[in-house]
């Protein structure tokens, strides 16, 4: 599938990955192998970096979607989700914003958002509304706070690891379908800690 994917203000990116699963609430993607220009951190520590798998878990009607990211070697780093819109997925064409805000839950348990300064941004730029900042707001709170109370991710996610991901894609002989329309999959500009951020509270 084919993913159109909108920065704030105006920038689009398109990006192509291999479809494992339709779960009719959710659709679960595979990119095998992330393009990225250098190594993402949090707090230090390497999130994801050039050859990191990703496996993406994408929701019909819900305001963001998940990531269980690896290191090149496979090791699991952590679950990322990006506040964006409701993903609009007609056929094997996606289409979606991102809403600045993104919540990370490192492998260690801990948990943050990040990059509330972006939103800020937006919006005293005119580039989003506040309507729609006070909604990417209370979708992160609600998973931070779902995090905190172990109820986020959902157990769906955990199912598909990395190894599950590598046999099904294996099975399908689809690993062309997941090559990348753009050098990055998702950017590290688009990804939210191409730097380390300092953390908002306990989790961040």
């Amino acid at each position: 599938m084919e993913i159109r994917y909108r920065r704030l203000p105006d920038r689009e990116q398109r990006f192509r990955q291999a479809v494992l699963e339709d779960a009719g609430d959710r659709v679960v993607t595979f990119l095998p192998s992330a393009e990225v220009s250098r190594p993402v951190t949090v707090d230090g520590l390497v999130v994801l970096e050039p050859g990191s798998p990703v496996v993406w878990t994408t929701y019909r009607g819900l305001w963001h979607d998940v990531g269980r990211f690896h290191r090149a070697d496979g090791t699991f780093t952590g679950t990322y989700a990006n506040v964006l819109t409701p993903v609009e997925m007609h056929g094997a064409v996606w289409a979606t914003t991102d809403l600045c805000l993104d919540v990370w839950l490192g492998a260690d348990g801990a948990v943050r958002v990040l990059d509330e300064d972006e939103l800020a941004e937006a919006l005293r730029r005119g580039w989003t509304d506040e309507s729609t900042a006070a909604r990417a707001r209370a979708e992160a709170e609600r998973l931070v706070d779902a995090a905190r109370q172990g109820a986020w991710p959902p157990p769906h996610v955990a199912e598909w690891t990395l190894e599950r991901a590598r046999a099904a894609l294996s099975a399908a002989g689809s690993e062309t379908e997941a090559s990348a329309l753009t050098p990055d999959p998702r950017p590290a500009d688009a990804l939210a800690f191409d730097q380390p951020t300092q953390a908002p509270d306990a989790r961040s």
